[in-house]
């Protein structure tokens, strides 16, 4: 609905003798609506921006809780990951939709820590990182460099690619001014990385060359999930 004005921005600008009014950029979105339907001032069904960000954040904070997320965090720790994950579910469910799509905003839906939303993502990196940790407390040094013919299973081939992608989506992203791209991108990640554990051990295998590989390429899918969330302006918590 503001295509129209910021058009007319950018020739009074050039009109104006601004060089850079050509060149301005308007990054539209489409509407971003609730479940009762389109907000409108005159009916009041309009969200404040602070009373939603507030209610994210209470959201995460019972959600995380009844799912024992926050068992083993201090009452600070709690509290910083509850902050994170209502902000990240807020900042994720609307930026992994294509810009020019509408799309329904659902505050219960977007903390859900299954499917495509920020809290699955967040709690992915936080599992990784529980894993490098055990192997640290383990003794465990992790190698920079393993043996290129190592064999590899189709999962870990297909997270080796994976992997190889990111630079990729993040340039079409910019290119087509599309971060959803971006966002599709570290689901596929988080979601490929936890069916892969769920098939192949990584401290109980007993192969230390494979188990070596394994936990380095699990640390470049937290180091990879951090990067992508971070243009998203999503931090991902250490521990959940």
């Amino acid at each position: 609905e503001q295509n129209y004005h910021f058009q007319v921005l950018s020739i009074v600008l050039d009109k104006l003798g601004f060089e850079f009014g050509k060149g301005l950029v308007h990054f539209s979105y489409g509407m971003v609506e609730l479940p009762e339907g389109k907000m409108k001032s005159r009916e009041g069904t309009v969200v404040d921006a602070d009373d939603l960000m507030a209610e994210m954040i209470e959201t995460a904070r019972e959600t995380s809780k009844e799912l024992g997320k926050l068992d083993e965090a201090t009452p600070e720790e709690a509290e910083a990951i509850a902050r994170m994950v209502g902000l990240g579910a807020l900042k994720y469910f609307i930026l992994k939709v294509d810009p020019k799509k509408n799309m329904t905003f659902n505050p219960q839906e977007s903390i859900d820590f299954n499917g495509n939303t920020g809290p699955f993502i967040q709690y992915t990196h936080a599992r990784v990182r529980s894993i490098l940790r055990k192997a640290e407390e383990q003794g465990i040094a992790i190698p920079d460099k393993l043996d290129p013919g190592a064999p590899l299973s189709g999962k870990e081939e297909g997270l080796v690619q994976l992997l190889s992608e990111f630079g990729a989506a993040v340039k079409q992203a910019g290119a087509e001014y599309n971060v959803s791209l971006i966002g599709n991108y570290v689901y596929d990640l988080a979601k490929e990385f936890n069916q892969f554990y769920h098939d192949h051990p990584i401290l109980r295998e007993e192969n230390a060359s494979l188990r070596d590989f394994r936990l380095m390429l699990a640390k470049n899918v937290a180091h990879t999930i951090k990067r992508g969330m971070k243009l998203f302006g999503i931090d991902v918590p250490e521990r959940m």
